[in-house]
Parts: structure tokens; sequence; C-alpha cells
């Protein structure tokens, strides 16, 4: 089945954009639903989306899968893997490519969150999991102490499986960064999202410099020796080719050892538009880029995201 003979719902869900006049394209690489052909892919199989469904939505729980309409949806539910998203489903920040709803007053942390994700880790049997969280500006410390009770839950819940952190920057507040770093996970992963001349439009409050910031201050606090650092970046958002090269030249100077690049895909009218489909062979370019200057391990391609097959690399 191709991503385009589903429903409409189905079609929000994955992510499809809506037509875009602005993005210069090559008609012969575009098929239906406007996008080029390497944009599209065949719909999974199996009865692991009924279970993780059931999984997330008996135990009450958020996933960015869900409300950041991830293109890998549906791969990912069928393998029985998803990403955490906690604190709610309303971010206090309103960046340009999220789709996460915005709101200055999100409800408060749920005392029993980190019981239900360790329940629903347990149940799904997972190996590696992935937690988020939404900007919480509004919190003194950003959710700091609720994002370590929750991993202290998951590890007690689930001793064998590995743990990987995707969190924003907690309006630079270094004792907040000091509780995270000191969850001690398997992977701490921030995302430098852009290149630097594009962040004020796309981010909100974020910064260029504060994320290498993070990245740097993660690298040299951390208290597990083997923890790997992770960051990524969304390309078709009008960035040069240099410009992702730069991009990539700083988070080598800050220490990242892995590298996530993928496509930019607009979720809803009110986002930013694509300004260019990026082809897989520019994406194969990149990923010889970061390696050739040192990059450990760099995953390119127009469907990665920072958690898409996180587990493989662990």
């Amino acid at each position: 089945m191709n991503l385009f003979d589903v429903t409409p719902k189905v079609k929000r869900k994955l992510n499809v954009l809506p037509e875009n006049p602005e993005t210069k394209q090559d008609s012969k690489a575009v098929g239906p639903g406007r996008f080029p052909s390497w944009l599209h892919r065949d719909l999974p199989k199996g009865s692991g989306l009924a279970e993780t469904t059931k999984a997330i939505g008996s135990k009450r729980l958020h996933t960015v899968c869900e409300e950041a309409r991830c293109p890998n949806l549906q791969e990912c539910w069928s393998k029985k893997t998803a990403t955490f998203l906690i604190l709610g489903s309303e971010c206090t920040r309103s960046c340009g490519f999220c789709d996460i709803d915005f709101s200055k007053t999100p409800k408060a942390p749920e005392p029993d969150e980190p019981e239900r994700v360790a329940e629903s880790v347990k149940e799904l049997g997972l190996k590696h999991v992935v937690i988020t969280m939404v900007a919480r500006d509004d919190l003194p410390d950003g959710g700091s102490e609720h994002l370590a009770s929750i991993c202290k839950a998951v590890r007690k819940e689930n001793p064998e499986s590995t743990l990987e952190l995707l969190t924003f920057d907690f309006n630079g507040d270094k004792n907040a960064w000091k509780t995270v770093v000191d969850i001690g996970p398997e992977v701490f992963n921030y995302n430098l999202e852009t290149v630097r001349s594009l962040t004020p439009r796309v981010r909100h409050k974020a910064t260029y410099d504060r994320t290498l910031e993070f990245l740097a201050f993660a690298k040299k606090e951390k208290v597990l020796p083997t923890m790997k650092i992770k960051s990524g970046l969304m390309v078709g958002l009008g960035e040069t080719d240099e410009e992702v090269k730069e991009a990539m030249r700083d988070l080598k100077a800050v220490g990242v050892d892995i590298v996530t690049l993928g496509h930019y895909l607009q979720p809803n009218k009110t986002k930013l538009r694509v300004k260019a489909f990026i082809t897989p062979e520019q994406f194969d370019a990149w990923a010889e880029y970061g390696r050739s200057i040192g990059i450990p391990h760099v995953f390119s391609g127009p469907f990665v995201r920072s958690s898409y097959n996180a587990d493989l690399f662990v």
C-alpha cells in the first residue's frame, strides 16, 4: 500500500504536507500527494501497531510520535517502539516547525506519571527507552526533577533497559542541566534543529549557541563514562550545503557522538513551509562529510528523526 492510498485521517497522522507553491521541484520526481518519489513508503504490517496503541492509551500517556505527527509512527509502533512525551502534551514554546500544542500555563505534572511510564515500558517489553519532554518554562526547574523521577521508576521496573533522553534547554539553568545529566542515560540528546542563520525563525527561545553549550556541558559532566551525546538537524528549510556542514563541525567541536539529519515536513498550514525537497543523494553526501570530520555516527536520510531506530545504535 502506498502512503497516499490511506484515508485523510491517517494522512494527517503520518504528516502529509499541504501543497507548497513556493517549493521548486522536479515534476518527474513528484508523484501523488505532491511528494517526491523518495518520500513515498509502504505502510507496515503486523499486530504491533494495535498493541502499542493499547499500551499507550491504557496508561494515559503521550508520545512525540503522535503530538509531532512523525511520519515514522506506523512503522515504529508496528515494532512496538514509541518515544514517550512527558509533562503533558502542551508546550510553553511555539517553535515554527513543531505541531505540539502551545500553552503559557500547561497542566501541572501528574504525580503518577513515573509509574505509568515504567509500566508501559514493561508491557511493551522495550529494551531501549526514549523519553522526551515538552518545554516547561512555567516550572521553576523546567521539570528536570520530574524527568529524573520518571527515569528512576523506569529503571526500577525495567533494570535491563537502556535509556535515552531528549530534552529542552531549561533556559540555561545549570542546576537543571546537572539534574538531567546526573540521571546517567546511555544516550543524552538535545537537538540543534537547524543552522545558525535560521535558528531565530525556526526555534522559540532556544538559541544556537546555548544548544552547543548544553551539549558540551553534558559531555564534560557525564556521570556514565559510556554515555553518548546526540543531536540532530532538520533540512529543507532553506539552509545551504555549507551551513549544514558548518553545523556539523560545530557539533563535532563540542563532542557530539551521534548526529541525525532528516527532512522537515510541514505539519500544518500555520507552520514553516518546506523550501526545498532534499534528495537522498544529498543526505548521503552529508553523512559522508560528517564521518570524514570525525563524527563517529551519522544517520542521514529523508525519514530520519532523532529517535528513529534509536535502539539499533545502542
